[in-house]
């Protein structure tokens, strides 16, 4: 009969106040989806950041003197060099380039796609260097500090570095993302205290009666508190099938030809599936307690 009559006095509610009630339920749908595309995109840069150190290398650029009379980096300053960063602790392997080998690497694989650029390219544009490959990218402090004052060397370049910068615009639009979600969120957390403060108004009578019969204070204001979260529930189903729909109709298309050349990582069906239960448990808990707290302040019946 309790279970009837909850069921009852929800669905009545919901279609009494349909308008706030649909408007509620987009509100919190937006704030749940803008929350949802903040979380993939975290998951994003974190898969591709595994991509990208994966990839990391350290290179080691040699002075003039080296690069000029040493092609084959015979001599005893750069042949120390190499047994040296060979025998550093995490490296796993170290590749020498002439003058010559960063000039075949510019024009086949950095300017593959750019032949006039490829034509200003010459062996004085590049020094020899060293490709340092690590077992830990972030051990690169050990390099810096053991080399980048030896006799030989006159720079080091840290792959990680443009890395972190890749991730810092990542870092930009999770953020915005975020940032909004929250200003939805504040709009949806206002809109369910307006529409349970009206329901609990239209039906003060009822609620009144009810409490003369004796009913408790918590068994007339739990219909008031499911209906908030049901349309939550309702609402965070529509994020969930809005970031479906916008990965299927909008996100594929755009990003296919990064995904294709593995510069990010790509966002699954998976993905949107694992943070769905944040977002249902996010949109309920913020409908629930905002409800109760909205009951507990302005409802004294």
């Amino acid at each position: 009969m309790r279970v009837s009559f909850l069921f009852s006095e929800v669905t009545t509610g919901l279609r009494r106040n349909l308008t706030m009630t649909v408007a509620m339920i987009l509100t919190t749908a937006i704030s749940l989806a803008l929350f949802g595309a903040g979380l993939l995109v975290v998951q994003m840069a974190d898969k591709t950041q595994k991509i990208f150190l994966d990839r990391v290398e350290i290179q080691v650029f040699l002075t003039e003197d080296i690069s000029s009379l040493d092609p084959e980096c015979e001599q005893e300053l750069c042949s120390t060099l190499r047994t040296d960063l060979e025998n550093t602790d995490d490296v796993v392997s170290v590749q020498y380039l002439s003058r010559d080998d960063a000039v075949l690497d510019a024009t086949e694989r950095v300017f593959a796609d750019q032949p006039e650029l490829a034509e200003l390219v010459s062996p004085e544009s590049f020094p020899a260097s060293f490709k340092v490959k690590m077992s830990d990218p972030s051990s690169f402090a050990i390099i810096q500090t053991d080399f980048a004052e030896r006799p030989g060397v006159d720079s080091i370049l840290n792959q990680q570095d443009l890395v972190e910068r890749l991730f810092g615009v990542l870092g930009g639009i999770r953020n915005a993302a975020f940032a909004i979600a929250t200003i939805q969120a504040v709009a949806a957390i206002l809109l369910i205290a307006n529409t349970v403060q009206i329901a609990a108004f239209t039906r003060r009578t009822e609620v009144g009666i009810m409490r003369l019969v004796g009913a408790t204070r918590w068994y007339t204001q739990l219909p008031f508190l499911l209906e908030a979260v049901v349309a939550a529930i309702v609402g965070a189903a529509l994020a969930i099938g809005g970031l479906f729909a916008a990965k299927s109709l909008f996100v594929d298309d755009m990003l296919a030809e990064v995904y294709g050349a593995n510069i990010v990582a790509r966002i699954t069906d998976s993905d949107i599936l694992l943070v769905a239960p944040f977002l249902v448990l996010v949109g309920v808990g913020m409908a629930a307690i905002t409800a109760y707290a909205t009951l507990r302040l302005y409802v004294r019946e």
